[in-house]
């Protein structure tokens, strides 16, 4: 089917050209969202005449977009849950997450704006890419960490996957003495 589009679509093409797309991805996606029109002769001369006021919406859009970005540019969000010694989260940190700890912070980001194909499975800083706009991309960073103690540990650089990190002990030092009393009764009876 032949559409033309009403905004700048990402792999797809800019604002009034006609593309050729799949039936589907037309009927189900473009036309529902206000994307793009059936490319007939009525809908170019609609999109002709509303050109004006199709370009500046969407320069707004983008303005309100990179005003965003630039409020979001250099900032740290930590993120706390649970982990393993290896750093292996007992858990995983989806774009729900990650939406959830931006709106604390008072940013209203849709879940399909941010840009994560797998969950972040592991503690450390991982880095996310924040579509604002169909031009306007930012990278944040998620300070994922057991505790506020370990993120602060970790923005400064530590790794905190080892128990040594964690606990502040050598485990290659650790002997079995260091776990049982040998002085303790054997026996079990209390004597």
């Amino acid at each position: 089917m032949d559409v033309i589009l009403l905004e700048r679509i990402a792999k797809l093409g800019q604002m009034g050209e006609t593309v050729k797309v799949k039936d589907g991805f037309a009927r189900n996606y473009l036309l529902p969202l206000g994307k793009a029109l059936r490319a007939n002769e009525g809908n170019k001369k609609r999109f002709e005449a509303e050109r004006a006021t199709l370009e500046a919406r969407n320069l707004e859009r983008k303005g309100e977009a990179q005003a965003v970005a630039d409020t979001l540019a250099g900032k740290i969000f930590l993120v706390v849950r649970s982990a393993g010694e290896t750093g292996q989260l007992y858990g995983s940190v989806a774009a729900r997450d990650i939406i959830e700890v931006l709106a604390a912070e008072g940013y209203n980001i849709g879940r399909n704006q941010v840009d994560l194909n797998t969950p972040i499975k592991a503690i450390g800083l991982h880095k996310v890419v924040l579509h604002l706009h169909a031009e306007v991309e930012i990278e944040i960073e998620l300070n994922v960490a057991r505790s506020a103690e370990e993120a602060e540990r970790q923005s400064k650089g530590e790794s905190l996957t080892s128990a040594d990190a964690i606990y502040g002990v050598d485990e290659d030092a650790l002997r079995p003495e260091d776990f049982f009393d040998p002085e303790a009764d054997q026996d079990g009876d209390d004597e």
